[in-house]
């Protein structure tokens, strides 16, 4: 009787321990797509697994930084315009002020939009 109620407890729980794992390596790849500034494998890795910037963005971090943050540090140029150009103006505009201190170019691609 015990390994009928064991099994599926067992079960319940690989399979939730299994969603935050998989969430850890799509933004290990996330992360690492932009830190190397390859935009178009960025936008395919979130084409191919339905995912918008602008879902993610809030619960995404990269060495502690958010996602912009960490294109500026990474002077990932490319993919800090494509991440601006999808992210909402409310959300850019909190970012300008962390993002003066790290790359000038993208602070002014931030206020222009």
């Amino acid at each position: 009787m015990k390994k009928f109620i064991l099994l599926p407890i067992l079960l319940a729980t690989s399979v939730i321990t299994a969603a935050p794992a998989q969430a850890e390596g799509l933004s290990l790849r996330i992360c690492e797509y932009v830190q190397a500034n390859d935009k178009s494998r960025l936008r395919s890795f979130l084409k191919q697994n339905k995912l918008k910037i602008r879902n993610i963005y809030k619960g995404l971090e990269c060495n502690g930084n958010t996602l912009l943050i960490f294109a500026a540090k990474s002077n990932a140029l490319e993919v800090g315009e494509f991440i601006i150009g999808k992210l909402p103006s409310k959300k850019v505009k909190a970012e300008i002020d962390n993002l003066a201190k790290y790359s000038a170019h993208l602070a002014e691609e931030a206020r222009d939009r």
